[in-house]
Formats: structure tokens, C-alpha cells, sequence
């Protein structure tokens, strides 16, 4: 399949809605083109080069046009894929573009691996204070991968796994590493908190 390319530097994760402002003439293009076609666009993953994967996206909304042709666009992740070709610009474009080769993806996994992502899940949330909503039911291993304090090569490692089992035991490893450092990061910023108020001290019997 050949889709136009949007390079940035984030993981545009299936299912997920993104907030993204435009203003390049070269992207300002394309997504004029995207609305006159009603097709779709890739978002490329840029760490200091462009790398081989990204997310094909559709456009739900957009929210707001300014005077000067930027928007403020809303993106749905769709499929993720591999580029196979990259021709900057595409013929008569501003934008690049390319042939890309969609990655299979297995959704099944296990309920017990399903219920212990959820109980670290829950706890990692909790302690990154997240006020959002959260149903278990419907969560997956996309769901809040933005907010779990992954690296941008860990977040493109997740997108290259093919299935969600694989991605689970992946998150499940971030969580068992991150829960303990984010709890010592709090018992400190609590001791730290005691540093320069009168505290009660009982009396010791010795």
C-alpha cells in the first residue's frame, strides 16, 4: 500500500486519538489532500533518523482552522507498518511518501496475564496520579502506553510486537522495574517534606 508520510517524533499507537497542530505548507498540503481523498496517512516514527515503522492513521476532526491555513487536526492510529519505500518528496508534492507493509498483529491473551497487566497497572496509575478514567475491561496494552514513562525506542518496540501477549509481558517487565523507583522517589520527597518543621519526638526508654 502506498501512503503519504507524516514524519514526527512520537509513536502513533492503534486505536489512539492524537492532538496534532499543523503549520508546515508541506503538511498543510497534505492534509488538504487527505480531505479531499478521504484516505489515510502515515505517521513515522523520527528518533535522530527516520526509522522503518509507523502507524497508518485516518483523520476524525478537525478542531479548529486558523486564518493562516494551520489546523488543529485529530488523528486516529489504524494499523501499524514497516516502510519499504520512502520517496521525498512524492511526485507533485510537497510531503513524502511511501509503500509500506502492514504488521500482523494476534489480540488474544491469556486472563491471567490480562488481570496481572491490570493489577500493575492500576498501581502505576495511582502513583503517577492519573485523574482520568480508567475501565480494566477495555484496557490494553495501547491504552496508556503514552503515560507509563517509556523511552520513544521503547514506545516503537512496543509497536513492532505482533501481538498483544508479547506487548503485556513487555509492560509487565516496565512496571516490576518503574513501581519500586517511583515509590522511593515518593518515601524521599516525604522525608524530605519532615526537613525544617518542629517535629514531636517521643522519649526513648533505654
Amino acid at each position: 500500500m502506498y501512503l503519504p508520510f507524516f514524519p514526527l517524533k512520537l509513536v502513533a499507537f492503534p486505536g489512539e486519538e492524537l492532538n496534532l497542530h499543523i503549520f508546515e505548507p508541506r503538511y498543510k498540503e497534505l492534509l488538504s489532500d487527505i480531505e479531499q481523498s478521504g484516505g489515510t496517512f502515515g505517521i513515522c516514527v523520527y528518533l535522530d533518523k527516520l526509522s522503518s515503522f509507523g502507524t497508518e492513521v485516518a483523520l476524525e476532526k478537525i478542531n479548529k482552522r486558523y486564518d493562516d491555513g494551520r489546523l488543529d487536526i485529530r488523528p486516529r492510529g489504524l494499523r501499524a507498518f514497516r516502510i519499504l519505500s520512502f520517496d521525498n518528496p512524492m511526485k507533485d508534492k510537497l510531503y513524502a511518501g511511501g509503500t509500506v507493509s502492514f504488521l500482523g498483529d494476534d489480540p488474544k491473551i491469556p486472563d491471567f496475564l490480562h488481570h496481572e497487566f491490570v493489577f500493575y497497572l492500576k498501581e502505576m496509575l495511582r502513583l503517577l496520579n492519573f485523574q482520568g478514567e480508567f475501565d480494566p475491561g477495555k484496557a490494553n496494552s495501547y491504552t496508556f502506553a503514552h503515560k507509563l514513562g517509556l523511552k520513544l525506542e521503547e514506545e516503537l518496540e512496543l509497536l513492532q510486537m505482533g501481538s498483544e501477549s508479547a506487548r503485556t509481558e513487555f509492560l509487565i517487565r516496565h512496571f516490576k522495574r518503574m513501581i519500586p523507583v517511583i515509590k522511593a522517589v515518593e518515601q524521599a520527597r516525604e522525608k524530605i517534606k519532615l526537613n525544617g518543621h518542629f517535629k514531636h519526638l517521643d522519649p526513648l526508654n533505654f
